[in-house]
């Protein structure tokens, strides 16, 4: 029974994703080479802020877990408290350096126009 259900989805599924489709990956993924170089940067910039965030968050739930799996060991919950205090300041100071990027690029784009 199972292995028929999942037989039927193998025969259903590729019919309803459409995986045909194309992200224009790389060359017009990020805007490169469609829009100005302030717009390029910008969106590199934008990703790359990005990929830290999702960094930080990955690290401040890698030290809760620690934290929950300590077992009472001052030690062990101590280097997780280091890392939480660690990686919300890294935090704050990317989401610092996307507003200032942001503020910078905005101010550009409308001086150069």
């Amino acid at each position: 029974m199972l292995a028929a259900f999942f037989g039927g989805m193998a025969v259903v599924l590729p019919a309803v994703t459409h995986a045909q489709v194309s992200l224009g990956f790389p060359s017009t993924f990020v805007g490169l080479g469609t829009g100005s170089l302030q717009n390029t940067i910008a969106n590199i910039v934008r990703i790359i802020l990005g990929f830290l965030g999702i960094l930080t968050v990955l690290l401040i739930l890698y030290a809760g877990f620690l934290w929950m799996t300590s077992q009472g060991n001052e030690e062990q919950i101590g280097k997780a408290k280091g890392m939480i205090s660690a990686a919300v300041i890294g935090l704050v100071l990317i989401l610092a350096a996307y507003s200032i990027a942001s503020f910078v690029v905005n101010n550009l784009s409308t001086a150069v126009s």
